[in-house]
């Protein structure tokens, strides 16, 4: 290959611009919430059950979510699922919920499951409600 050639080569890798990441979708579990919903699935003694997240109106934003115990999925659900720990998520909340991580955070002052939701546009100051 030719001085020439090489350079060309060389140029071109920089001046190409970078892949763009796509957002991802559907629900991912952070291995903390897993851990933490595995635990509280043995003392329930329900280790088929999953986690049901939804989003509902209300709040001081607009919309808030919930979280309850499913004992199985319902017809329509979307179902997301890592080491036999599974989510339940109604069609309607999934559109507010596309990319968001369920994860497990403890702290001294606080321990809880959060949403990471990459859609949420506005949020009051107690972190309970927002807006898309």
């Amino acid at each position: 290959m030719s001085e020439q050639a090489t350079q060309e080569t060389t140029q071109h890798p920089a001046t190409a611009p970078a892949p763009v990441a796509k957002p991802p979708k559907g629900i991912t579990i952070a291995d903390s919430a897993v851990v933490r919903l595995k635990e509280l699935l043995e003392q329930r003694q329900t280790p088929e059950a999953g986690l049901r997240l939804a989003v509902k109106g209300g709040g001081c934003s607009g919309l808030q979510y919930s979280m309850e115990w499913s004992e199985k999925s319902r017809e329509r659900d979307k179902i997301f699922e890592k080491d036999g720990v599974r989510v339940f998520v109604d069609p309607k909340s999934y559109l507010y919920l596309i990319g968001t991580e369920l994860v497990f955070e403890q702290t001294l002052m606080a321990s809880g499951f959060k949403l990471n939701n990459p859609n949420i546009k506005a949020a009051c100051g107690c972190g309970e409600s927002f807006s898309v």
